[in-house]
């Protein structure tokens, strides 16, 4: 059975409501046989991520970057998994007071050189969600699981 593996670092209820509302897609009824496994981004490992087929990232932006628990994920896994996870599909979802463009960046510079595959867009909110964006997760965990189905 194929395995998604959500890693996140949640700190605060605008990205509880995203890891929510991501989670909830990647575990909809119209997704089978795609085993969903979450793990904070200080307890991910490299074994999580070479068990896994397909990833999908949250992280807040915090002072222009990706949280440092994210990165901490990066520096674990990076070496131990680059060669062996090389086109595998992910996707990441980044929550912001104002800016989330150098989380992006970070995220997408780390995951090109992993030789990861964007499966799809990522989901930027600044602000509080609304609606849209919640909607917008819902359809980020759905579609990378979607993408994982047999």
């Amino acid at each position: 059975m194929p395995t998604l593996l959500i890693v996140h670092h949640t700190p605060s209820p605008n990205c509880q409501a995203m890891f929510e509302a991501v989670l909830a897609g990647a575990t909809a009824p119209e997704i089978e046989d795609v085993r969903v496994v979450r793990r904070p981004a200080l307890s991910a490992t490299a074994t999580d991520v070479l068990d896994a087929d397909g990833y999908l990232l949250g992280t807040p932006a915090n002072l222009g970057y990706m949280s440092g628990a994210l990165k901490h994920f990066f520096d674990q896994v990076y070496y131990p998994c680059l060669d062996s996870t090389r086109g595998r599909p992910f996707g990441f979802y980044v929550h912001g007071g104002s800016d989330v463009t150098g989380a992006l960046r970070g995220i997408e510079t780390i995951t090109t050189g992993l030789g990861w595959r964007r499966a799809a867009e990522p989901v930027r909110v600044t602000g509080e969600p609304d609606r849209a964006a919640v909607e917008r997760c819902w359809e980020l965990g759905a579609t990378l699981a979607a993408g994982l189905m047999g």
